[in-house]
């Protein structure tokens, strides 16, 4: 497919030229574990444990700034205040964070298995000419370690963006933003961000792009696939009804369960593309 160029008062008619994804939770990592279990084991590391869900509500976040909101949150502010005798301190965020690092680095090899349907998924998105972008709240330092885990199971992005590299990560626009210079589109309208964290999606629609949530494979469940499937229908349904509610909120133009279902949003937002509307 020729990338059309842009062209001087003319509404962009698409098509779709660009998918950006987010990593864990999005493309591997079905649930969304790897980071969770490090930030639990780098608070209890660290002396105060913390709950699954106290450690997934920042998700999204560059990952020191998520250990910053794990403190924030009232319980967590107000334990650590009771175990240590004062509130925490940068230093005491440069520590958690640097023994996140470390779990997270070993955790990434456990917890890096591909969703199933992504590898299908991206063949018959490269097969429309579509490139692949990717962004993530990992460092650079994490994704050295990730990327070729997910390299030996045949996912190679033409673009990773991390958030060592912008200035601000989300829900700022600036990492898919990235990924739309760095691939060479031609409006951003013709990206689709794709990711499983309410922030993702702010970040795409602050970004001008289309915003696809991901409910089941992601943090909004946070479910590892075996987990998930053991569930009974009426416990998914219930789930699955709320993830989609705050991905919506969030911004999402659209909400999948997994990544095996994006075509079909494709071929809706080339349509859409063509009649002349905009994300």
């Amino acid at each position: 497919m020729t990338i059309p160029s842009p062209s001087l008062g003319a509404r962009f008619r698409g098509p779709v030229t660009a998918l950006i994804f987010d990593w864990a939770g999005t493309v591997l990592d079905f649930g969304c574990i790897a980071p969770v279990a490090a930030f639990r084991g780098a608070f209890a590391e660290g002396g105060l444990p913390i709950s699954e869900a106290e450690a997934r509500e920042p998700m999204g976040t560059a990952k020191r700034e998520h250990v910053e909101r794990i403190l924030a949150q009232p319980t967590v502010r107000q334990r650590w205040h009771a175990a240590m005798g004062a509130l925490p301190t940068e230093a005491d965020v440069d520590r958690l964070y640097a023994i996140f690092l470390r779990i997270d680095g070993e955790n990434c090899a456990r917890y890096s298995a591909l969703i199933p349907g992504a590898l299908e998924t991206i063949a018959t998105l490269r097969e429309r000419g579509v490139a692949i972008g990717s962004t993530t709240g990992y460092p650079r330092s994490i994704m050295d370690g990730l990327a070729p885990l997910a390299a030996a199971q045949g996912y190679r992005p033409d673009c990773c963006v991390t958030v060592s590299e912008v200035a601000r990560g989300r829900p700022w626009p600036d990492m898919v933003l990235a990924n739309a210079l760095a691939l060479g589109v031609p409006d951003v309208r013709a990206c689709v961000a794709v990711d499983d964290s309410p922030s993702g999606l702010v970040s795409a629609r602050a970004a001008g792009a289309w915003a696809v949530g991901v409910a089941v494979s992601g943090n909004e469940i946070g479910h590892s696939l075996e987990a998930w499937e053991a569930l009974a229908d009426n416990a998914k349904a219930e789930l699955r009804a709320a993830a989609v509610q705050r991905l919506e909120a969030a911004g999402a133009h659209y909400v999948i369960d997994s990544i095996a279902d994006l075509p079909p949003v494709i071929e809706a937002i080339n349509a859409r593309l063509a009649a002349g509307e905009r994300p």
